[in-house]
């Protein structure tokens, strides 16, 4: 094989290149996370436009169909219909904080009342007395738990540290999100608008600059990935919404305490699969030790009864094999995508993986059909005895 001086250029530049990057990584890796932060309300339109076009396309479906060729229906349509996904989205958010912060607030309140009197009976007891020494008794003793559970109830409110110190900088930071969220939104909103047009400029650019034989199979690869994201996050937001709902009617059946909150809670963190249930359930369990252990207890043997349910019944026919993904590789798409990129990774792992195993079975049933032909064709002719 032939190398021509061009190509020595190019591997030579990209050696220095990458040897530049290695040496003065950390003053690389200052400007790529300039870059990212500068993007952050960009690819938060981006995320956001994505959420809303799903809501968008399922109300442009539903948007007077039988009507779309008089004027007045066909030019109103995406503007009613982009309204109406951008408040529906709005509306699903304001619920959930209704729902979940003021009696999750209020639980951790009376939990820290809680805590503070079980360990002072605690570390009063004749067995406690005997087992520890009187330095940890006093070190115990002297914690303040009242105050721990009430700066975790203050993080939570306001998603800041609790220390007071950091006051300035934690509204600087807040003032930075509203603004990176409001202008993400204001940027999604545009791409909504000119999505149909955004589409045929994005194809004409890959026609320019793609070569004709991966024009087709780069197209194939983002309809495979577009189709996974869109089939986990709908499946997932209907699983979500049922299990939070029959938790809710569950609890209120029992008389369980936090019906509203733990069942919203649950339906939320349900959106993270197989494991997202129990942690929504472990805070709900948590938040019910302020009323009775033995209420905590039911309900824990009440959610595992509801997800066993769910997972056999419900699921199959919500979600089904929309996905094509085993469980198995499920479960391995949300360690590593947990690991890398904590909650945010588990969901963005499991349509990765699915997107990533349905390529891969269409390859390996292309070459097994390529090769039971090539079989066939050079098998030599069966003659008659």
């Amino acid at each position: 094989m032939k190398i021509g001086w061009k190509s020595c250029i190019r591997i030579g530049v990209s050696a220095f290149l990458l040897y530049l990057c290695i040496y003065y990584w950390p003053a690389v890796s200052g400007i790529i996370g300039m870059i990212f932060q500068a993007i952050g309300p960009l690819v938060t339109g981006l995320i956001t436009a994505y959420l809303l076009n799903i809501l968008m396309t399922a109300y442009e479906r539903r948007y007077f169909p039988k009507q779309q060729h008089k004027k007045f229906f066909s030019k109103s349509k995406k503007p009613v219909c982009m309204i109406g996904a951008i408040m529906t989205l709005v509306g699903i958010i304001t619920a959930l904080i209704y729902l979940v912060l003021p009696e999750l607030l209020d639980a951790l309140q009376l939990l820290a009342i809680e805590v503070t009197n079980g360990m002072k009976a605690l570390l009063s007891n004749d067995w406690v007395k005997e087992l520890l020494t009187e330095e940890k008794l006093a070190e115990l003793a002297s914690i303040d738990w009242k105050g721990y559970i009430t700066q975790a109830a203050r993080f939570l409110a306001s998603g800041v540290g609790p220390a007071a110190g950091l006051i300035a900088s934690a509204a600087t930071s807040l003032v930075d999100l509203g603004i990176t969220i409001f202008t993400g939104l204001i940027f999604s909103i545009y791409l909504l608008y000119g999505k149909d047009r955004l589409q045929r400029q994005f194809k004409r650019l890959m026609k320019c600059y793609l070569p004709e034989k991966w024009m087709g199979k780069t197209m194939h690869v983002l309809s495979v990935f577009n189709g996974s994201f869109r089939s986990y996050i709908v499946g997932q937001c209907t699983e979500a919404a049922i299990l939070g709902g029959l938790c809710a009617v569950g609890m209120l059946i029992f008389r369980f305490p936090y019906a509203g909150m733990i069942g919203a809670l649950v339906g939320c963190t349900a959106l993270i699969p197989i494991a997202g249930a129990y942690i929504g359930a472990g805070v709900g369990a948590i938040m019910m030790l302020t009323i009775s252990p033995v209420k905590a207890l039911l309900f824990l043997v009440f959610i595992v009864v509801l997800q066993q349910m769910e997972g056999n019944l419900i699921y199959p026919r919500v979600v089904g094999q929309s996905l094509g993904l085993p469980a198995m590789w499920v479960l391995a798409a949300i360690t590593v995508g947990g690991g890398l990129l904590g909650i945010f990774g588990m969901l963005l792992g499991v349509p990765l993986m699915a997107g990533c195993y349905q390529l891969l079975k269409e390859t390996v049933k292309k070459k097994e059909e390529q090769l039971a032909l090539t079989e066939k064709t050079a098998a030599p002719p069966q003659t008659e005895e």
